[in-house]
């Protein structure tokens, strides 16, 4: 099978940093790269670089900082990593100041210069886009620099005024996908779901959850995808009712449900999938008549996405559903309105039904505006991912229901016209 993996150029994310500079005209911009973590010992945790850093330059490598001045001669600067000849051998390359003038910066220097340049950069301006808290380095330089200017600003009056953070403003960049994130997103979801054909052939009464893991993201390596965008929640039997149970040892049982949460990632972008199916093939009437009510819930509130409506209107339109089904099982007894406003639901469905989806899997974006909730747009991604769970910690559980747990999940595009379900073509079991 070939997949084609569409990948952003250079000019694509030039693009991103001159809107972001058009947005921030005054000051500059200051964004830091993620940093390599010892997992034990020796040996680090598997790198992958900070969201917001990759989606403004592209940069893959560790530690790198980068510098927006806009108006100046050379307004994208970047600091990296020299090139090391030792590092090359013992771990790979690196691009090094020379190699990064290919890929849109106006000047690079190596990261040794990093305390003695940053001033000069940022002579005569007073106000910074930064995230304080986000790098540890990069704020006692900030705090240094800051110190600096209070002390010489009575002679020359040019102090740090204002530190801002620009994540809120990034953030609602990234809300909006492009026509190649989309692409890169959709081919996401196609290698997950060649993932998710894997496991249901191997699920079955007696296999382990791990090795039903195995099938699934050997399919994601296979295709291409080096690295899930989250950890695979493979979940049988009582563990589905653990929302993020990644434990993934249980033996599966006859009778059992599966819950399998997952997605690959491709060029840094993540797919977000559920789907839940009985091991042995067949539904007992209790799983099937929870399912059929998670399954409508989860038609209604698709159904619901469009401009101009809410992660809220959606959560609703779903909760309603969930709420009138879990009264027709017997599990509750008021109305359906009694239900919601007093929250009687929360044991069994606890979580909401959206969130968004790109380079994370809980993609960045306010959900507010001003307090009420933000209006969808043509080009948001999000998920739609109601559930019923008759866990623990839903004490008043019949006996019949216990155990059961089940949620559905696909990936929807806002067009103008309302929702395309991106995942659509993984299966789902009838809800006859």
């Amino acid at each position: 099978m070939t997949i084609n993996y569409p990948q952003l150029s250079p000019d694509q994310f030039a693009a991103r940093r001159k809107r972001l500079m058009e947005s921030m005209p005054n000051g500059a911009t200051i964004l830091t790269a993620g940093h390599s973590v010892v997992r034990n010992h020796d040996v680090d945790y598997e790198f992958r670089q900070k969201s917001t850093f990759w989606y403004i330059t592209g940069f893959e490598e560790p530690d790198a900082v980068a510098i927006l001045r806009p108006g100046a001669s050379e307004p994208y600067v970047l600091f990296v990593n020299p090139f090391d000849p030792a590092y090359e051998v013992w771990v790979g390359t690196r691009a090094g100041v020379d190699g990064v003038t290919e890929i849109g910066v106006d000047k690079a220097f190596s990261l040794e210069e990093l305390d003695e340049k940053l001033p000069e950069l940022l002579e005569g301006i007073e106000t910074l886009h930064y995230s304080l808290g986000s790098d540890t380095k990069m704020d006692e330089l900030i705090m240094k620099l800051t110190t600096n200017r209070r002390l010489t600003g009575q002679r020359d009056g040019k102090y740090i005024k204002e530190i801002i953070d620009p994540e809120p403003t990034i953030g609602q960049m990234r809300l909006i996908k492009t026509s190649q994130e989309i692409k890169a997103i959709e081919s996401a979801i196609e290698v997950t779901a060649k993932g998710f054909e894997a496991a249901v052939q191997t699920a079955a009464p007696g296999v382990y959850e791990y090795e039903v893991q195995s099938a699934l993201e050997n399919e994601f390596r296979r295709l291409g995808s080096i690295r899930n965008g989250y950890p695979s929640i493979v979940a049988s039997g009582e563990k589905a009712c653990i929302l993020h149970y990644v434990t993934n040892r249980r033996q599966m049982l006859d009778g059992d449900l599966i819950l399998i949460d997952a997605g690959a990632e491709v060029h840094s972008y993540t797919a977000d999938i559920t789907r839940t199916w009985p091991v042995n093939g067949r539904f007992t009437p209790e799983q099937q008549a929870v399912y059929s009510i998670v399954l409508e819930a989860q038609e209604h509130a698709i159904a619901e996405v469009a401009p101009g409506v809410t992660i809220r209107d959606i959560h609703n339109k779903a909760l309603r559903v969930i709420a009138k089904g879990l009264v027709e099982l017997g599990v509750l007894h008021e109305s359906v309105d009694s239900i919601i406003e007093e929250g009687k639901y929360m044991p069994f469905y606890m979580h909401g039904t959206s969130h968004w989806l790109g380079l994370d899997v809980h993609d960045t974006g306010a959900y507010k505006q001003d307090d009420e909730p933000s209006p969808l747009q043509e080009g948001m991604v999000l998920t739609v991912e109601p559930g019923i769970y008759f866990g623990h910690q839903a004490t008043d559980t019949p006996v019949h229901f216990r155990g059961i747990g089940i949620r559905i999940e696909d990936n929807v595009l806002v067009t103008s016209s309302g929702a395309l379900n991106l995942s659509d073509s993984i299966p789902k079991y009838s809800a006859s």
